[in-house]
């Protein structure tokens, strides 16, 4: 069976999209068969940076490791179109990559029950931080789980009752400040202590680089870059590209995951 990663998070502009092209391709470039589905069936951010990187690819006459995409299959019910689309992408993938909108939706709820890999892009700030829990004004003590936390709560308790593996759930902070400021060492404290008390893991993601916005257009990511003669060896993106290989190194996802 295909190893699913879900990355959710139910605010808009964590990087979810960002993230799943950069696992997704990264995983391609390993050797593996990845699928994709786009949950967000409004804006298709996800959808959308696959569209682009293979219309750029046919234009520029390239053959480069691509996830294949799957659109939900047409249908009145919501769960049966998810679970078709998945069954058809299991038959020849090692990974599905499912990426969920900014909001809670059915097929996002059920999309995290799914998950063998859960990955929750967070912007580095106590705004997204209250999606997880809420905090004490006064102390900065985590009070308790927050809405998305419970959601996912209930996904593993829906897991379990089926008899299947837990969920590996990541926490991924993205746009970390290159400096030590007081209100990122306050976020990372708060991180360690609810990981501890809700069960996930965190990990750094990604900095803020204007090469992230360049690269959609194309449908390109910080690993196409040699390949594309369009090499950008500034020290920004030899960083970017480390901070990828560090977040895949520490998703610990089954099967060969040498270098690249």
């Amino acid at each position: 069976m295909a190893h699913i990663i879900v990355v959710g998070n139910e605010k808009g502009g964590s990087g979810k999209s960002t993230t799943c092209m950069h696992v997704a391709t990264a995983l391609a470039r390993l050797g593996q068969r990845v699928g994709a589905v786009d949950l967000d069936l409004r804006q298709r951010s996800f959808a959308r940076y696959l569209e682009n990187r293979r219309a750029y690819l046919d234009r520029a006459g390239l053959d480069l490791p691509t996830p294949e995409y799957r659109d939900l299959p047409e249908g009145e019910v919501q769960d049966a179109r998810l679970t078709q689309a998945v069954e058809e992408l299991d038959a020849r993938c090692e990974f599905i990559v499912i990426d969920c909108p900014g909001s809670h939706t059915r097929l996002s709820q059920l999309a995290h029950t799914m998950a063998d890999t859960l990955i929750t892009p967070l912007n580095d700030s106590f705004v997204d931080f209250d999606l997880l829990a809420r905090v004490d004004p006064t102390t900065g003590r985590v009070k308790g789980p927050s809405i998305y936390a419970e959601m996912v709560w209930g996904a593993r308790q829906m897991r379990a009752e089926a008899g299947l593996k837990p969920i590996d759930w990541i926490v991924v902070r993205n746009r970390l400040g290159t400096q030590a400021m007081h209100n990122k060492k306050k976020v990372g404290a708060a991180l360690e202590e609810l990981s501890r008390r809700i069960g996930f893991r965190v990990l750094p993601g990604f900095s803020e680089r204007v090469i992230f916005r360049e690269l959609f257009p194309r449908g390109l990511t910080l690993l196409d870059l040699k390949d594309t003669g369009i090499d950008q060896l500034s020290l920004s993106n030899i960083a970017a590209r480390q901070e990828l290989r560090d977040l895949m190194a520490g998703l610990r996802l089954p099967g060969p995951m040498g270098g690249f």
